[in-house]
Parts: C-alpha cells; structure tokens; sequence
C-alpha cells in the first residue's frame, strides 16, 4: 500500500501514528490561517471580478463530486439565462502559455482531465491558470459573462468571491476531523461557518449541516466511438473491468454494484495518466469514469465505455441558489 492510500485509510478509519504528525498539524494550520488572514485584512490583494464568482470547492483532500456540481451550475445558470464561465486551475495541466483558453479538441496533458472534461460535455468558455485573478480577467475579456464559476477555488484566496459552496461526501464525512497531514481537512472544520452552502453528496435528504445532493448514473458512452447506450447495455450480473483514477475511487466502484454489475476494481491515483498497458486488455468490457476517458480516447479498445452521470440537487437548494444568483447579477449590474 502506498503512502498515500495509507494515509487515506489512516484518516477515516483511525490509526495511532497519525499522532506522530500533530506538530506539523499545528504548523499546517498557522500556515492556512495566515495566508487567508493576509487577504480578509488587505495585507495581500484581492481581484474582485465586474461579474459574481461562484466559487465551489472541498475542505477535504480527495474527491467529493465537484466536477459533476459544476456542470450542474453550468446548467442552471444558463436556465436562469445568466451566460456563465468557468476558471479552473487545470491541475496536472502543462499548456504552451498562462491563461489558457480551453477547447473540446484539446488534450488532456496540455489542459487538464477534468477541464477538457467540462467543455467536451457542456461546451462552457473556461481558462486555466494557478493565477485565478489573471484566469478570470483573460476569460472575462474573451466573452460577455453575467457569472464566473471558479472550480476548486475555495482555497485561492486572490479571487473575490460572492458565494461560496462546498461539496462534502456524505458517506465519508470528514473523516478525524483534523488538518493535514494528521488527517484530510485542508481547512480546519471551522472554515464551515463561513461558506454560504453545503452540499451533501450521497445525502437523501437536507438536514442543518448540508443540502441533499446525488449522483445519478445515466448513461453508458463507448469511449472509441462516442456511442450511447442504456445502463441496460449490461445485464445484471455482468463482470467487467471497472477503472477509476479519481479522490475516492471506492464510490464509483459502489455506483457500478448499484446498477448490479460485478465490477473488478482498478484504482488509480487521481489524475492518473493512462497508457494502453497500464488497463485491461482481455474480453471483458471495461466502464471508467468520464475523467478517465478523456486521456484514454487515443487508444481505446471497442468495448471501453464510461459511465456519464448527473448530478441532482435538492429543490430547497435549487430555490435558495436562485435567488443567490439574480440578486448578486443585480447588484453587480447596479
């Protein structure tokens, strides 16, 4: 197991060595207080957009469901006919310049999985760039925007924000509750009473920490072809090789039991890069998630699919962010 699995293993489920780490805890979090300290007091610059930013982020290591969340905004903004775009820091990206202009036809080594992944499936305006502000004024010169949304943002602290969302895996929570490296925060837990929403991915119902949020499976796509089909393609019972290089691989492997498949499990490390010999190469099909597919088009095999998914939000949280959202437009637009 390597040292990473361990320690995600270690901050959910509990191990006495973890104690060991609780000086470099306490300096973690003096680093992290300060640094947003600096921005909250002017001490450091702060862009504020002519447009609202909608920032969305975790206050976890690991993945919680953002990306599907994101084009869930993408989507209701554009129902609230508000034009909308999106700044991302591309993670894993190595474009020729910065800011970078996202296209459908890009590559993921040059922009990013999960921002190639935004614009194929919603066809959004989205730069990359560490640097948010400069992300955001490139963007923001390119194309007539009512509303930013910044991916993975909450921690960038150089970006204005009017609304901040944090999404949280129900089912893990927030594991010991304690900074890194003693356990997964990136912020300590008190950061919470700041944010202006949660959102509890797995949660059936709303409750005062959070609103309900799923991720509903809707569709299987052939990664070589592009070609849909019904979760019916598969029978139940099926044995297939499932892949995932994302923050908790485990819940997509849960998801695929769910629609009663019998998926062999291969783990990757989140934003794994792929080759044809690193996957499976026998019979079986193979399901993947649509991160994973945007790196693996060149060289997939005719029974390669993934599994594309919608995110479905609480109508109380739909109804509050559309009053959010119209009251922000206005008062930007005064």
């Amino acid at each position: 197991m390597g040292l990473s699995r361990w320690l995600q293993q270690a901050w959910y489920e509990g191990h006495p060595l973890l104690n060991v780490l609780t000086p470099l805890e306490g300096l973690y979090r003096k680093v992290v207080a300060r640094q947003r300290q600096q921005f909250l007091s002017g001490e450091k610059v702060v862009y504020r957009a002519p447009v609202p930013v909608l920032v969305v982020g975790n206050i976890t290591v690991g993945g919680t469901g953002k990306t599907p969340t994101i084009l869930w905004l993408i989507e209701r903004c554009r129902q609230l006919g508000l034009r909308v775009g999106v700044v991302s820091r591309g993670y894993g990206a190595q474009p020729p310049s910065y800011p970078w202009r996202v296209t459908a036809d890009g590559k993921a080594a040059e922009c990013g999985d999960e921002p190639l992944m935004l614009v194929q499936r919603s066809g959004v305006p989205l730069m990359i760039d560490p640097d948010r502000p400069r992300a955001a004024q490139a963007l923001l010169a390119q194309e007539p925007l009512d509303i930013l949304l910044s991916d993975d943002g909450l921690q960038h602290h150089a970006l204005g924000r009017d609304l901040e969302l944090v999404v949280i895996d129900h089912a893990r929570g927030l594991g010991n509750g304690r900074c890194l490296p003693a356990g997964p925060l990136r912020e300590p837990l008190e950061r919470l009473h700041d944010v202006d929403a949660c959102l509890l991915n797995g949660a059936l119902q709303d409750d005062a920490s959070g609103y309900a949020m799923q991720l509903r499976p809707i569709m299987l796509v052939n990664v070589r072809s592009g070609q849909r089909v019904a979760l019916s393609h598969f029978a139940s019972g099926q044995t297939l090789h499932a892949v995932a290089g994302i923050g908790n691989p485990e819940r997509f492997f849960t998801t695929l039991e769910g629609l009663h498949w019998r998926p062999i499990r291969h783990a990757f490390a989140d934003h794994a890069i792929y080759t044809a010999a690193s996957l499976p190469a026998d019979e079986l099909p193979l399901v993947m998630t649509e991160k994973d597919a945007v790196k693996c088009r060149a060289f997939a095999r005719d029974n390669w699919w993934y599994l594309a998914v919608d995110a479905e939000l609480s109508a109380a949280f739909t109804a509050w962010l559309d009053e959010q959202l119209l009251a922000k437009v206005r008062t930007h637009s005064v």
